[in-house]
Parts: C-alpha cells; sequence; structure tokens
C-alpha cells in the first residue's frame, strides 16, 4: 500500500467495477529491484496488483520507462531505463501477466507515443483502474492528464485508483515517501479521480 499514515479512503467491490481497463505504470526493475531510482519498498504493493490481474477481467497495459541514451529527462533525473536495459523491464513477478506493453520517454503515459492507439479502446470500456509507481509523478501526471482528456470531450468513463496498489521512492530529508503520497492522493481526489483504500471481493 502506498505510504501514508492513514488510509481514509473508502473501498469498492470489484463488483462494482465495470468493463475495466487497467494500467500497471512503472512496475519494473529500475524503479522496483536496482538502478539509481529504486525503492525496495515499492515491492509491497506487487502482491496486490497481481491481485487485481487475477480478479479483473479487460485488458491490461504494462507501461514502462524506455529512454534513449540522451533523454531529455536525464536533465532532471540521473540516467535510468535506457531501451532495453535490465531497468526497464518489467518485474519478474509480474511477467506472467504481461501482454500489451506501451513504452516512454517521459513521466507521462498520455504523452508516450503509443498511448493514441489506446484511446479508442476506451469508448469500450467504463472504468479506467491505474496502479503502480509513483504514485506523485507518473501516476499524478498521468492520471490527471487522462481526466482533463475525458473532461474535454465530456466523456463519461470513470478513472479508479486503489491506494493499495501505488506507492512512491522515500528519500529521508530530500523525497519524503508518506508525505508526497498525501499530497497526490489528495490531489488526484480533488480533480475527480475515484481515489478507493482497495477493490475489494464480496
Amino acid at each position: 500500500m502506498a505510504r501514508v499514515k492513514d488510509n481514509l479512503y473508502e473501498s469498492i467491490s470489484v463488483n462494482e467495477i465495470k468493463s475495466p481497463i487497467l494500467f500497471v505504470v512503472d512496475m519494473i526493475n529500475g524503479f522496483v529491484k536496482n538502478g539509481p531510482l529504486h525503492d525496495l519498498e515499492i515491492n509491497s504493493i506487487t502482491p496486490n496488483i497481481q491481485k487485481l490481474l487475477k480478479e479483473l477481467s479487460g485488458p491490461r497495459w504494462f507501461v514502462c520507462d524506455s529512454h534513449s541514451q540522451n533523454a531529455r529527462e536525464f536533465q532532471s533525473y540521473p540516467p535510468h531505463c535506457i531501451t532495453e536495459s535490465e531497468e526497464s523491464k518489467v518485474i519478474d513477478e509480474l511477467c506472467p501477466y504481461v501482454k500489451d506493453v506501451l513504452y516512454k520517454n517521459s513521466t507521462n503515459t498520455f504523452h508516450a507515443k503509443g498511448f493514441s492507439k489506446i484511446i479508442p479502446l476506451l469508448d469500450n470500456h467504463s472504468d479506467i483502474v491505474i496502479t503502480g509507481c509513483c504514485t506523485d509523478l507518473c501516476i499524478l501526471q498521468f492520471a490527471l492528464s487522462l481526466n482533463a482528456w475525458l473532461n474535454e470531450y465530456d466523456r463519461c468513463n470513470r478513472i479508479i485508483l486503489p491506494v493499495d496498489c501505488v506507492d512512491t521512492y522515500h528519500i529521508p530529508d530530500v523525497h519524503d515517501a508518506y508525505d508526497w503520497n498525501r499530497f497526490a492522493l489528495a490531489n488526484m481526489k480533488m480533480n475527480g479521480i475515484m481515489v478507493v483504500s482497495h477493490i475489494r471481493e464480496d
């Protein structure tokens, strides 16, 4: 579960999820297992994501950071998740569930070159479930950008974000996971994202 001091969000039943499409964002080695930006604690959300992958029918897209050697993003972050490196690959625990993969060269899935082919799929899926890391970067930017697009075109899709399936990294005195998770979750809820504690079985 996202590192939060108090999880005040309510749960939702899996039976309340309607024709879902599921995104698993950046659950890759470079953020979970090794590399300059990894945090081993993020792996604690993996069993919850596995559970959702088993329970929810419908498409599931794995989003992977995949950077060119001279990515502009490296002006802000150390080089990481270079295309075709071990860091850019989905963690072993989730590999059995991988079918469709979307690669991105920035922190925002919505602007990934291949995302335009996914947009037409939303006509057939009422609920969009977003999981993965990092709550205050890739998850926040994707959820808010997608939500703004839905607003622009008066779409009725719901974006659902289970708190037990997202997390961010922790660096003492630099990036406090508890504070940034709290801020990001509150920001998304305020902007119309359906933030829930977890998706429960009935």
